[in-house]
């Protein structure tokens, strides 16, 4: 059975939602930051730390997690910082 999306994997980052890491004081300036990109074909990459182990055990219920997917978390402030750059549509 086919899923209704999938992702694009030979689509290319367009432009960072909200700001980086470095300007909300998320980072000390090092490679490994959160980040959101919205994608060419529309779509969102999130660079987050994988906690789909720890939190993974813990979903609500209704909530699941594939085999080919991972639960990622960034800082509030980041996704808050995106808010603006997110179309409603």
């Amino acid at each position: 059975m086919s899923r209704p999306w999938e992702a694009d994997p030979a689509t290319d980052f367009k432009r960072r939602l909200g700001k980086s890491a470095l300007e909300l004081g998320a980072t000390n300036s090092g490679p490994e930051c959160p980040d959101i990109w919205e994608l060419e074909n529309g779509d969102v990459a999130v660079i987050g730390r994988d906690l789909t182990t720890s939190l993974g055990t813990r979903l609500p219920d209704g909530v699941s997690i594939g085999a080919d997917e991972r639960l990622v978390v960034i800082p509030r402030s980041m996704l808050v910082a995106a808010k603006g750059d997110i179309p409603s549509v």
